[in-house]
């Protein structure tokens, strides 16, 4: 089964360009599910959708095919974060504490060159490899993102079975400015 995300955006460009009544008559009843959201996609190629890559040294490398975060109209889309020294390029040793002060440590680098800094966070999502850990990470995060005066953003937080170079904590942010 897949699934497919469709940005709302796509939707809505879709129902002006065609009217709103006409949008679903351009997906033939007899397509599937798949085949549908497929052509729905297919209406607004992704070269239209304008995104521009941030990178800086003064965080760890990407190492895969992807940026360490990615401009797209006034939003910031930061990749996932380990504790990773930018330098080495090693996991810093030490508790969730250390681990999740490097890991806002790289995403602030990340969020300073695209102009913006942590305050500009709308969401983030934050993944631990163990949930006892929450509250020393939660420590750490209030003191970075949520501090006196500032509106804290939306957050998720997940437990996972496991994470780059075995670390004990990733965050992502979404950030708007």
């Amino acid at each position: 089964m897949f699934v497919y995300l469709v940005p709302a955006e796509m939707l809505y460009r879709a129902s002006v360009l065609h009217g709103e009544d006409d949008f679903y008559q351009l997906l033939p009843t007899s397509c599937n599910i798949e085949q549908r959201l497929k052509k729905t996609i297919d209406l607004m190629p992704m070269s239209d959708l304008s995104k521009t890559a941030i990178s800086t040294k003064q965080a760890p490398v990407a190492i895969g095919p992807y940026s360490q975060a990615v401009r797209s109209g006034d939003f910031v889309f930061a990749s996932g974060q380990v504790a990773l020294d930018p330098v080495g390029g090693q996991l810093v040793p030490g508790s969730v504490v250390e681990q999740t002060t490097r890991a806002l440590e790289n995403i602030r680098e990340v969020l300073l060159e695209a102009g913006l800094n942590l305050s500009n966070v709308v969401k983030t999502t934050v993944f631990l490899k163990n949930m006892s850990d929450f509250a020393a990470m939660n420590e750490v995060y209030a003191r970075y993102l949520a501090p006196e005066g500032v509106v804290p953003p939306a957050r998720s937080t997940v437990a996972v079975a496991g994470l780059p170079k075995d670390a004990l904590v990733e965050i992502e942010v979404i950030a708007r400015g």
